[in-house]
């Protein structure tokens, strides 16, 4: 009937204004609209999301608003329960966009560098500049020559158009937040500065596979310092060759670099990667154990030991359990039953 469908259409058109109105007060949400993807696809996506409610009237109106093809690619940080023109608004204009970059611990800045080019399409210049900010260098009195260790490892969300130099305030903002004032404190117990915790924090960070193993590693390194022996760290040297690499060899033992803890006594200049919080703890508050040695395992656990000749014996341990890890990686090796 006539008037039945009329009503109808009031009803719809009431509802349609009633969703478009949404608050916009909700909490703020990411949500990812793909390179090329449909507007069904974008509003399941905000629906999922409770950027919007009822998707399919939110395609409708889109389309009666002219925006259900006009969309922009990319990760929005938009609110919940959004009006519908703001979120039209923002998928046509690309308001809202954000770039999100993860930084995992153990990063360095040879990982990180890229990283920030790539996600905030900034030239490698302005990243390596920002990096070497002389005025963040004296605010956090480090004495090397760049940042390496001290981009917190953690997830960042910036504004479309962020610049290098922005990014990287933010992460050293974020290391500043983590850093206790409890652990300046301790800093004068343990004899240490607060570039020489970051230092042995990199190479916990780098060497530890199980958190548990954080603090006994961090205290047979500082065993080691104490006793005036080489920390002989394979970190550090694979961050003094500039490249990662799975195994060291005697070769690279000799590299001429003051980062190589198997030619120079103490910490090398400053930190080789950007540690998480259990490491800066870990070497802050080390284990109260006597070991000086230890040596890893395929399965990722480390053999510690205090005395040269237990050493001696998990190393050939380890190197039999290494060679048979080799071995089960090959292509056609026969299967264990």
């Amino acid at each position: 009937m006539p008037g039945s469908r009329g009503a109808r259409r009031a009803s719809v058109a009431l509802l349609l204004v009633a969703a478009a109105c949404g608050s916009g007060h909700g909490a703020a949400v990411r949500v990812t609209i793909p390179v090329g993807a449909t507007m069904r696809a974008a509003a399941d996506s905000l629906g999922r999301a409770g950027v919007i409610h009822l998707p399919k009237l939110f395609r409708v109106y889109a389309s009666l608003h002219g925006g259900d093809r006009r969309i922009r690619a990319g990760t929005y940080l938009l609110r919940r329960d959004s009006g519908w023109g703001t979120v039209l608004d923002a998928l046509r204009g690309g308001k809202g966009i954000v770039h999100v970059v993860t930084i995992p611990e153990g990063y360095s800045l040879a990982q990180i560098e890229p990283l920030l080019e790539s996600r905030l399409a900034e030239p490698a210049d302005s990243v390596e500049a920002a990096v070497r900010d002389t005025a963040l260098l004296d605010q956090l009195d480090i004495p090397t020559p760049t940042l390496e260790g001290y981009l917190f490892p953690d997830t960042y969300v910036f504004a479309d158009h962020t610049t290098a130099r922005t990014a990287v305030d933010a992460m050293v903002r974020r290391f500043e937040q983590i850093w206790q004032p409890a652990w300046t404190a301790r800093l004068d117990t343990i004899h240490l500065s607060r570039n020489d915790v970051m230092t042995l924090a990199s190479i916990v960070e780098k060497e530890a596979k199980l958190p548990e193993e954080r603090p006994v590693i961090a205290a047979v390194y500082l065993n080691r310092l104490r006793d005036g022996m080489l920390l002989q760290a394979d970190p550090t040297v694979q961050y003094a060759l500039g490249k990662h690499v799975t195994r060291v060899y005697y070769k690279d033992l000799t590299i001429d670099s003051p980062y190589n803890t198997y030619v120079h006594k103490g910490l090398p200049p400053g930190p080789i990667a950007s540690p998480g919080r259990p490491s800066i703890e870990a070497a802050l508050y080390p284990a109260n154990v006597p070991y000086k040695f230890f040596v890893a395992f395929p399965d990722g656990h480390h053999e510690f030991h205090r005395d040269l000749a237990g050493h001696d014996q998990a190393k050939r341990l380890a190197r039999k359990a290494w060679d048979s890890a080799a071995v089960a990686r090959r292509p056609n090796a026969p299967r264990a039953k």
